[in-house]
């Protein structure tokens, strides 16, 4: 459930960033990304991870994602709404820096630890993550965390089956990071949200 994917996922950055790494998550721009920042802030406020923990958004679609949820709050559960009313910022944890820009996005690979960063695309076929993996996934105080889907034939999947070693940009590299894959974050309807759909 939910709940339990939240106290694992959460748990796996505190062990990463206690040991000096670098948490790299792979992520979709559009939902996964700012449920996985909901619930980094939350993370934040309830004192479960540090308010210095410096977390990047390292995909310009997911940047611009967020500053239209951030917009919206009409479209949220009443929880959420009632926070973005109260000017709480629910998808935006302090220590949080937009990467928009290609040079500051290759700037972030020279942090050594104690980053989270979240970047594209969420099966690792392409997109800013796979410069990040090449960078991460080779060090064994790093750790890489799925939280979506990862189909056959993809990046994603052959870390989730654990591959020893991977191929990025014509290099062979090889896994030493961690690797957790916390299926409990869904973006698809469930049996109650498909009915409410059908009924309309």
């Amino acid at each position: 459930d939910l709940d339990a994917s939240v106290v694992e996922f959460v748990e796996a950055i505190s062990k990463t960033i206690a040991r000096g790494g670098n948490v790299i998550i792979p992520t979709f721009a559009m939902e996964r990304t700012q449920e996985i920042l909901f619930h980094l802030k939350h993370a934040i406020d309830d004192d479960e991870l540090p308010r210095s923990l410096s977390i990047f958004l390292d995909s310009p679609m997911a940047v611009s994602a967020t500053e239209i949820f951030r917009r919206h709050a009409n479209g949220f559960s009443d929880e959420v709404r009632d926070e973005m009313q109260a000017g709480k910022k629910p998808f935006h944890p302090p220590a949080l820096h937009f990467t928009r820009q290609t040079a500051d996005s290759m700037a972030i690979n020279r942090i050594k630890g104690g980053a989270v960063i979240m970047a594209g695309s969420g099966m690792c076929t392409g997109g800013r993550v796979r410069h990040h993996l090449k960078h991460n996934i080779w060090r064994p105080d790093c750790s890489v965390i799925f939280v979506g889907f990862a189909a056959q034939g993809t990046l994603a999947r052959q870390i989730v089956d654990g591959a020893k070693h991977i191929r990025i940009y014509g290099e062979e590299v090889e896994v030493k990071a961690d690797i957790y894959t916390i299926n409990g974050f869904s973006a698809h309807a469930d049996q109650r949200e498909l009915l409410f759909w059908v009924s309309r």
